[in-house]
Order: C-alpha cells, then sequence, then structure tokens
C-alpha cells in the first residue's frame, strides 16, 4: 500500500486555454473568433492583439465590447490494474469570458485600455475524480490480499473542481513616426485567482476477516476495519507485557506455553494474528513478537488515517506586471506588418487555506504561476477591394517561466517544484491563416485556421494538468449596422491531439489524455 493515500487531490490544473500558450489566452474578441489570424489587425481589438498598429486609425473614440461562450470535454483513460474505472470524464465551462477595449485616436497619437481573461477563464468539473484519485484506492485489495488479508473490491467517492482565471489589465500608448511606421508602449497588470476543491470519502472494502464488523467478505468501512485491526494488536502487543517484563521475553511461542506461561489456544491465536500457521516451530521470540504487533498497530492505525475522509479547499491569489512593446509597419493601404513583445509577468499565488486533509496546502506558502514572455508577429493583405488575407505566429517562452509544477512534497506538504526547462523541451507555437470577404458593404465573411505545437515532454503531463498541440478552425462575419456600429459574431472548434503517457510506477500503465472546445462569440464595435 501506498505510504500516503490522496496525495494528488489539487496540485494544479491546466488552465481554459483555447487558443494561446499554455497558460495565456490569445482568443480575446469575437472578431479573432471568426478569423483567429489578427496580430496585424487595425480593428479596436488591436489593443490587444496590435496596438502600435491604432496610431493609423481614423481619430475618434472607440469601444468594443465583446463575450465568449466557451465549452470543452475532457476525457482521460487509464489501464492502471484493478480500478473499477477506467474513464473519467470531466467539463469545462465559461459562460461569460467578456472582453472590454477603448481607443482614443488624435493625429499620431493613439491611447488605449484593454480588460479580458488573460488567462484561465472558466472551471473544470470532475464529478467522478481523476485517475490519480482512484489508483490509490485501488490498490488496497491487492495490497491486502498480498498482506494475506483477501480483498476483492472497494468503493469511495470523489470530485474534483478546478477554477484558474487571470485578469488583465492592459494600457497603452502609440504614436506613429511617419505615415508608415508606428510604435507603442504599454503594460499590462496581471490578477491571478485558482480556487480548489474536492474530496475523496466514503472509502469501502470487503476483506475476508474474522474481524470485518460487517461480516467477513462484506464491504465495510475502510478506516474502521482497519482502526479495529489496530486496537487488536494493540492488546495483543499489551497482552505479552507481564511476561516480557517478568523475564519471558526471550521464549518462543512453543517455549512459553511448554512452562505453562501462555495456553496453545493463546499462543495459536498469537501466531495466526502474524500470519503463521503453527506456533510450535515459530521461531520468533516473545519480545520479538511483541514488537512485531506494536509495528502492526502503528501501521493499522496509519492506514485507518489514511482512509478517512479527505477534503480540500483552497484559494490562490497573486499579482504580476508585463511591459509590452510594439511594432507596426504599413508598407502601404494593402499591406501591414504588426509585432509585438510582452515581457514574462513574474508571479507567485500565495495559498489562502480553508481546508487541507490531504496535507497539500500549506497556508500562506507561494507557487511560481509566471505567464511567459512572448513574440507576436504578424502580417495583413489587402488580395483584392473584397478579399483580405492574414498571418500570424505567436511564440511563448515556456522554458524561462515557472509554472509551478510539483515534483515532490515533504511530510508537511512543503512542495519543491520542477523547472520549467525540466518538464519542456521545446517553446510552444502557435502559427494562424485567416480570410476575410466583404460581400457587400453590409457583410463581411471570414474563415481562419490556428495550428498549436506544445513543447511539454512526459514530465509535464498528468491527469491534472497537461498540454495538448491543436488543430482549430473559426468561422464567423461581420454585420456593418451603420458608419459606427459593427456587430462580430464567431464560431471556434478546437481539436486537440490525443496524447498517451506511459508510467511504470508503482505498476505497468498509461494514460491517455483526450479534449475538444467550441467557442461561440459575439461583439461589438462602436466609434464615438
Amino acid at each position: 500500500m501506498r505510504k500516503q493515500l490522496l496525495t494528488i487531490i489539487a496540485t494544479g490544473i491546466t488552465t481554459l486555454v483555447m487558443a494561446g500558450g499554455i497558460v495565456t489566452n490569445t482568443n480575446q474578441s469575437a472578431s479573432y473568433v471568426r478569423m483567429p489570424a489578427q496580430d496585424a489587425t487595425l480593428g479596436i481589438d488591436a489593443a490587444y492583439y496590435n496596438p502600435a498598429g491604432l496610431a493609423f486609425i481614423a481619430d475618434g473614440f472607440y469601444v468594443s465590447v465583446n463575450n465568449q461562450y466557451i465549452t470543452q470535454t475532457r476525457e482521460i483513460t487509464s489501464t492502471f490494474p484493478g480500478m473499477n474505472r477506467t474513464k473519467f470524464e470531466g467539463g469545462v465551462t465559461a459562460p461569460l469570458f467578456p472582453g472590454l477595449y477603448m481607443v482614443f485616436k488624435k493625429e499620431r497619437v493613439a491611447f488605449s485600455l484593454g480588460i479580458n481573461p488573460i488567462g484561465g477563464g472558466g472551471s473544470a468539473m470532475f464529478e467522478n475524480g481523476l485517475p490519480s484519485f482512484e489508483q490509490q484506492v485501488a490498490v488496497l485489495p491487492s495490497s491486502l490480499t498480498a498482506a494475506g488479508i483477501n480483498t476483492t473490491a472497494y468503493e469511495f467517492s470523489s470530485e474534483f473542481e478546478g477554477r484558474s482565471l487571470m485578469w488583465g489589465l492592459q494600457a497603452n500608448g502609440s504614436y506613429a513616426i511617419n505615415d508608415m511606421i508606428s510604435f507603442s508602449v504599454g503594460i499590462r497588470y496581471v490578477i491571478a485567482q485558482n480556487f480548489y476543491t474536492g474530496y475523496m470519502k466514503d472509502i469501502r472494502i470487503n476483506p475476508m476477516h474474522p474481524l470485518n464488523p460487517a461480516g467477513a467478505g462484506q464491504m465495510t468501512s475502510a478506516p474502521e476495519f482497519f482502526g479495529i485491526l489496530s486496537t487488536a494488536a494493540t492488546n495483543a502487543a499489551n497482552s505479552l507485557t507481564p511476561l516480557v517484563t517478568g523475564g519471558g521475553g526471550e521464549l518462543t511461542l512453543n517455549q512459553a506455553v511448554t512452562l505453562s506461561y501462555l495456553t496453545p489456544a493463546q499462543a495459536t491465536q498469537l501466531a495466526a494474528g502474524l500470519g503463521v500457521a503453527d506456533y510450535t516451530t515459530y521461531p520468533a521470540t516473545i519480545s520479538q513478537i511483541q514488537t512485531a504487533y506494536q509495528t502492526n498497530a502503528a501501521t493499522m492505525a496509519a492506514y485507518s488515517a489514511m482512509t478517512s475522509d479527505k477534503e480540500v479547499d483552497v484559494e490562490q491569489n497573486g499579482y504580476g506586471l508585463a511591459p509590452i512593446i510594439g511594432v507596426n509597419v504599413k508598407v502601404n493601404d494593402r499591406l501591414n506588418i504588426g509585432f509585438k513583445y510582452e515581457h514574462k509577468a513574474s508571479l507567485n499565488v500565495k495559498n489562502k487555506t480553508k481546508k487541507d486533509d490531504a496535507k497539500l496546502y500549506p497556508d500562506g506558502v507561494s507557487y511560481p504561476n509566471d505567464m511567459p514572455t512572448t513574440l507576436s508577429l504578424g502580417v495583413s493583405y489587402k488580395a483584392t477591394d473584397k478579399l483580405g488575407i492574414s498571418a500570424g505566429a505567436h511564440y511563448y517562452f515556456d522554458k524561462t517561466a515557472a509554472y509551478g509544477k510539483v515534483e515532490s512534497r515533504d511530510a508537511n506538504g512543503f512542495p519543491t517544484f520542477y523547472e520549467n526547462k525540466e518538464v519542456i523541451d521545446n517553446n510552444f507555437l502557435e502559427i494562424a491563416l485567416g480570410f476575410e470577404y466583404e460581400l457587400n458593404d453590409k457583410i463581411l465573411l471570414s474563415a481562419g485556421y490556428l495550428r498549436t505545437q506544445s513543447g511539454v515532454n512526459m514530465k509535464y503531463q498528468s491527469d491534472l494538468s497537461h498540454s495538448l498541440s491543436t488543430n482549430t478552425v473559426g468561422l464567423g462575419g461581420r454585420y456593418k449596422v451603420s458608419d459606427k456600429i459593427g456587430v462580430n459574431v464567431g464560431f471556434m472548434k478546437s481539436f486537440y491531439l490525443m496524447k498517451t503517457k506511459p508510467f511504470d510506477i508503482p505498476v505497468v500503465y498509461d494514460e491517455t489524455y483526450k479534449r475538444s472546445a467550441t467557442v461561440f462569440a459575439l461583439g461589438v464595435d462602436l466609434k464615438f
């Protein structure tokens, strides 16, 4: 049996990233959802995607209000032997995923403000827990059977919910040096909040043992059964104290019976409690037998504590700043190029622990939760008067960030963290291509493709936190209500490439991670 049950209940969960890096969201407007290549845009959402380009829009005050409805399904399968359940399904929902942008442009200067969920933004619910939960209970029958207590079944209740959200408040100033080149400087204030709640309770087993309170072979409470065994072992050890203190500690059971210190029935019972059928040939001394029972009592008491109900309820909070610079090159009225550099936001989230039966989240301990340095490059080209083509790329410097992947914990739950370079072989890359076609003066149709390539290695992957490469398509359009009002609608579907991770501890098995995600978006652009 493992030394500690429920060693993992909430060690971090992958955030609701639909498009973007491991922790960064780039799906930040309805325009992006309908056409995910906005890095050279001169629209209002350039406040996020291409702030330097705002120096080339018409003078005025602009507002863009957006929301996305996001759903994501997660499926994890495990071949760990002996588990009742091999498939674990979870759902992530974000009915409110807003983005607000404001821009004021006058002559060569533009000022912009953006507020959006720059990371996370949803909650993941696993109503039946996860493989890492079930495995720790599934080992009970085989472990007890190996110890001489035939056990064939188990059952328990578990649930896990993780919520992660990083709000980004971004302000930029943009300036056009001439009719071709502009630049921007800005800063993003990041507010991080994580919430983890979960439990494992009501663990039951069916030991074929005379001390099973429900009857041999019947389902019974595991902590109660182990408590009974601990008490019985303590009583057995205590019964030998008079013989040991009286000088008989070096006798064997057979010798103690011969000298009438023990009856044959007592000797048989003491031997049977240690898995010995014939006490007459058992070479252990009375002192050794007492020590064995004392050890057994402590072990069973520990098992009782391990299998008792466990609950975690923790909140994490942190803050960070990320400087941002941008350059835009407006080659001519048809060709535009946008560049953006976002510096790493160094973040630490601090535990505010309400409940931590599993000793995983010591109150007040901080975890690294950085947002990585990001480079973005985009090109937009007006191929004809009606057709526009856009392309973009994002490169995330994950290896130089710290994401708080836990490598190990001490007995009090204090963590040791992996360095990102230990769990990430290559930085994350994202490439997009999009098309827009003006059907008429009122209606614009759009479509796009997005490819993300994750660079994590197998050490990074787990049932709670894993990174998968994706293929994403976006569709939608814009309706021009008037010269001052535009409405964007978009649909996006992400197809994640499943990943299988092999394990060889405590046995050989593997886990497979699958996902799919869907986004519906609506945005309104206003000019005053």
